[in-house]
Formats: C-alpha cells, sequence, structure tokens
C-alpha cells in the first residue's frame, strides 16, 4: 500500500481501489537487504523511496507527454 499511496501523491490523485485476497504467486512480505552490495563494491543507495518513486513519476510523465 505504501508504495500505491506514493503514486497517488505524486500524482496528485487517488485510486478507488479493490482489495482481493491473496493470489497465487504474491509475496506476502519481502525485506531489502543491500549490505552485499554496499560491502563489496562500496555502493550505497542514497534515494529514499519516496524521493525515487516521485523523481519515477515525473520522468514517466514527461516520457510519454502525459498531461494529469
Amino acid at each position: 500500500m505504501t508504495y500505491i499511496e506514493l503514486i497517488e501523491k505524486a500524482l496528485g490523485k487517488t485510486t478507488q481501489k479493490e482489495l482481493l485476497p491473496l493470489q497465487l504467486g504474491d509475496v506476502e512480505h519481502t525485506f531489502a537487504d543491500v549490505s552485499d552490495l554496499i560491502r563489496d563494491v562500496g555502493y550505497q543507495p542514497q534515494t529514499t523511496i519516496e524521493e525515487g518513486i516521485a523523481r519515477f513519476v515525473a520522468w514517466y510523465k514527461h516520457f510519454y507527454h502525459i498531461k494529469f
């Protein structure tokens, strides 16, 4: 739901959601761990999920000439 809320915020719109039970293949919980990446190559991401989604939505709208 966090991703949906962030996309809505970036678009300035809300959506009508139809929540369904988990479907076959749905993943209930995930946990990103970049500690190996940091250790092995010294790269540590600096972009928050909030900033990243806002920037992606802005790029997408510009690239596809979409106006909301």
